[in-house]
């Protein structure tokens, strides 16, 4: 069984070689567009749906891995930071308080004809920051390429968060026992492969 992450992120990828689940990374390149109707657990979804589908065409026969994930604060979805100043607005108006971390992840077979979508939530709480604390994480560089301007994986990113209820890898990017209880009955060859390795 061959498995692709239809994702360039490196904390996935890692996720994956840290279960000793083989596979290889081909990014989607599709334009990532949802209807802005949807909720946001519909959203990652979504997202994950279109990033899947598109690396399953032109891949028949393995399976697809794909995963998008947000970071919701009063019903808003925080993305990934432009500049510095959308970076520090983010991270202060998480400041002090408890949002949601939501992974929407898709796994496809053949030429998309099979497929299943699920998502994780997890609570993730902030303690309160001083912009010379947010100023100094954004100048490490780390929050541009994280949903929400942050890694709670970063050795900076960690000590902002004071509460965490849910699934910790959820928040680093792939909710990892609900992908292999998924996988169990999706694809238990998947399964075999990460038992056996």
């Amino acid at each position: 069984m061959k498995i692709i992450l239809a994702s360039g992120s490196p904390r996935r990828h890692l996720l994956l070689n840290m279960i000793n689940l083989p596979h290889e990374v081909i990014p989607s390149t599709v334009d990532e567009i949802v209807n802005p109707a949807l909720k946001p657990h519909e959203v990652a979804e979504e997202l994950a749906l279109q990033k899947g589908s598109d690396v399953a065409q032109s891949n028949p026969g393995k399976l697809i891995i794909a995963a998008d994930t947000i970071v919701v604060l009063d019903d808003v979805i925080l993305g990934k930071p432009s500049d510095f100043s959308e970076a520090f607005a983010m991270l202060s108006q998480l400041s002090g308080r408890t949002h949601e971390v939501i992974t929407g992840v898709a796994l496809i077979k053949g030429n998309a004809l099979e497929k299943t979508v699920f998502h994780v939530s997890t609570s993730v709480t902030f303690a309160k920051l001083t912009p010379a604390e947010i100023k100094a994480y954004i100048q490490t560089g780390s929050p541009m390429d994280k949903a929400g301007s942050y890694g709670i994986q970063d050795d900076f990113g960690s000590l902002f968060v004071s509460r965490i209820d849910g699934d910790y890898f959820n928040v680093v990017g792939l909710p990892i026992q609900k992908l292999y209880e998924t996988l169990k009955s999706f694809e238990p060859k998947a399964v075999e492969q990460i038992i056996q390795s």
